[in-house]
Order: C-alpha cells, then sequence, then structure tokens
C-alpha cells in the first residue's frame, strides 16, 4: 500500500531561495503538478491529482511559499484531510469550489502576509489567462511575475533525499521487469503483460505506473497496449514510469523470446555500448546538447541516422520528463546533483537507466537489472 508518513522537506529549499533573492521575489505561488508536488511533499491520487494537471479547474490547489514565512497550501475541501496528513506544508486556506476559486483565496492569502503589493513569482504556463487577470483584479498593487523557468532550474539540482527516492523507485521498477519478463508466453497480447506490469508496479507501492509494452512486430510505438501477440523471436521494448510518493522510478528494459538471433545479438550490442557511451558524457559542464550531438555521431559510424528528438531528460517530482532535456537544441551545462534519464533509442531497441551527474563521474542509480546481455525469456 502508498505510503502515508510525512517527509522531511525533499524540495532544495537554499536553491530556491537564492533564485528567489535573485529575482527580488517576496513569494512564489505554484500550481502545475511538477512545483506543488516539489514544494509541498505531496503526490495527489487519483480524481485530486487530475485537478493539478487541468489549469481550468474549478477545484485548483495552489501553494503560496514565501521568501520568509510559513507557506500555504490553498485547497478545497475534498483535498483538506489528505494534505494535512501528508503534507510538511501545517497552514491550510479551504475555499468552497463553485461558489469562490482558488485564485481569489491566493488574493486573500497574499494580503494576510502583507504581500499584496510585493513582487510575487506566479506560473504562467499552467494557468488560465482568466485565472492571471483573477489575481491582477484582486491585487491591483502586485507586481506577478513569470517564474516558470526559474522553478525549472531550481528543481534541476536534486536532494540527497530526492535521490534516495529516486534509487527505491528505479530499485521497485527494475524489481517488476525482472518479476514479469520471465512469465512471458508466446501467443499473450501486449495488454495481457502490461496489465501485470502496472499490477505488479501498484502491489509493491506506487502511487501510479504509465508507459508503454510493444513488440517489435507492432510498428505503432505509443500507441497504447492492444492486442498484438507476442510470438517466439519478438524482442519486448518498454519504457516505464512508476511513481514512488510521486518521484519516478524510470527505466526502459528489452527482452526477447527464446534464443536471441545473431544479428539481434549485434543490435542489442550496439544499442547498449552507445547508452553507455551517452551516460559516461553525463558530467558537469558537458553540454546536453553535447549529448546528443555524441549519440549522432555514433550511431552514424554504424550507418544509422538518429532521428529521435532528443537522448534523455531529466526527471522529478510528479512528471517523468523534465528539463534539461538532452536535445540539439539545449545548450544547458549540466550540473553536480542533476538526475538524468538517458535513452538513446531507435525503432524497439531502447534501454534507459537513471544516473546522478557526479564530477568523479556519473552514478547508477538503475542498477539492479543487468543490461549486458539482451535477456532471454526461455
Amino acid at each position: 500500500m502508498m505510503t502515508t508518513e510525512i517527509r522531511p522537506v525533499m524540495a532544495n529549499v537554499p536553491r530556491l531561495e537564492q533564485y528567489m533573492d535573485r529575482l527580488g521575489l517576496a513569494a512564489v505561488v505554484v500550481r502545475s503538478g511538477n512545483n506543488f508536488t516539489y514544494l509541498s511533499g505531496i503526490a495527489y491520487p487519483g480524481t485530486l491529482a487530475r485537478h493539478l494537471d487541468l489549469a481550468d479547474s474549478v477545484r485548483a490547489v495552489l501553494l503560496v511559499w514565501p521568501r520568509h514565512g510559513e507557506p500555504v497550501v490553498v485547497l478545497d475541501y475534498a483535498a483538506e484531510g489528505l494534505t494535512r496528513d501528508r503534507s510538511w506544508v501545517k497552514r491550510q486556506e479551504v475555499y468552497e469550489p463553485y461558489v469562490e476559486t482558488a485564485y481569489s483565496r491566493v488574493c486573500k492569502v497574499l494580503r494576510d502576509l502583507e504581500l499584496d503589493r510585493g513582487r510575487v513569482g506566479f506560473e504562467r504556463d499552467a494557468m488560465t489567462v482568466a485565472h492571471w487577470e483573477v489575481i491582477q483584479r484582486g491585487l491591483p498593487g502586485l507586481e506577478m511575475i513569470d517564474c516558470a523557468a526559474m522553478m525549472e532550474e531550481v528543481r534541476y539540482i536534486k536532494t540527497p533525499a530526492e535521490i534516495a527516492l529516486f534509487k527505491r523507485g528505479a530499485d521497485l521498477l527494475d524489481d517488476v521487469y525482472l518479476e514479469v519478463f520471465p512469465t512471458i508466453k508466446a501467443g499473450e497480447t501486449e495488454r495481457d503483460v502490461h496489465s501485470r506490469m502496472v499490477g505488479a508496479c501498484i502491489r509493491r507501492g506506487c502511487g501510479w505506473v504509465h508507459g508503454i509494452l510493444n513488440s517489435s512486430t507492432n510498428r505503432v510505438i505509443y500507441a497504447g497496449e492492444g492486442d498484438t501477440r507476442f510470438q517466439r523471436g519478438d524482442i519486448v521494448r518498454t519504457d516505464y514510469v512508476a511513481y514512488l510518493d510521486g518521484y519516478p522510478g524510470h527505466q526502459s528494459r528489452m527482452a526477447v523470446l527464446g534464443r536471441p538471433s545473431d544479428e539481434q545479438r549485434r543490435q542489442y550490442a550496439i544499442t547498449r555500448d552507445i547508452h553507455r557511451m551517452a551516460i559516461d558524457r553525463c558530467r558537469p559542464g558537458v553540454l546536453a546538447s553535447d549529448v546528443y550531438e555524441a549519440v549522432v555521431n555514433a550511431y552514424a559510424k554504424h550507418g544509422v541516422t538518429y532521428t529521435a528528438s532528443l537522448v534523455g531528460h531529466s526527471v522529478g517530482a510528479w512528471f517523468h520528463q523534465q528539463e534539461p532535456i538532452l536535445a540539439r537544441s539545449r545548450k544547458i551545462p549540466l550540473e553536480e546533483g542533476m538526475v538524468l534519464a538517458l535513452e538513446p533509442y531507435r525503432e524497439h531497441w531502447h534501454i534507459q537507466d537513471l544516473v546522478v551527474v557526479r564530477e568523479q563521474g556519473p552514478e547508477l542509480l538503475s542498477d539492479k537489472f543487468s543490461i549486458e546481455e539482451l535477456f532471454t525469456i526461455a
């Protein structure tokens, strides 16, 4: 079952304060699932989660984080009990949805904190225009600043507590792969196997799970797990995200039904070696775009044109794919303490691991499943 203990604050608060001081912010007000989960310490399940995902929800949940003083969660009554039990934020402002809005209550909170004439950051990309205007009308003396990009950079560098939770999630997901892969049989559908993957993740403690599991004979990936049946000789391609207390284990593992052919061994070895090369490039000071270009060049030596838009990305609370993205356009230097998911993939050849960027070399978090050889299902 899901854990219910209140964690200590996991967010990188010193980095947040440094960035707030740099921009002269008296507070930030966060709305997105990424930032709300990051700063509140609670990952809402089910229906409550959807209200974080939908910018126009009438049951929005927000967090007011002043530079000095106690943070405040603004929420509707349905989320009150769970938030009180699990969040490290103690102060709550409960509003009545369909009668008032979360944003009008945020105005009240900022007035109570005497920040209504200050400079306050809001995530412009996580609010509707109408809600932005509610704040402007309610607090005409407030200077509203878009802090979405700032919060991305705050989340770049993980705390030891975050890294420990990533490790737990990675171990759990690898244990599920090791449990489910040997059970796959010829004649089963993708849907059959996917249901076992999801069930095993939930049974082992995950709050929610998503991802893909396809046969190499299915040429339409990311279309959901359907009625394609596995046969002997097929490659099993995966890309799962299993969230533990809102933080993902996020790996991609491969398997083959029966003895692999020589060509399958060769293609897997190419994929594995380029994957390991990409991981080794993840060191402080290296540009995210340089990792991408190294993968493109490595595949070119094998006569392969790399067409995927990325070779990896950072991970964080709530949604797994976060900045910095390891893509051609991202001239972002990697920093000590970043956690990255490396996944240079092509067609159904897809290996993915979680690593921490370290001065002495990348630290592999997802180390329970060996990628040395293509996993063989007897």
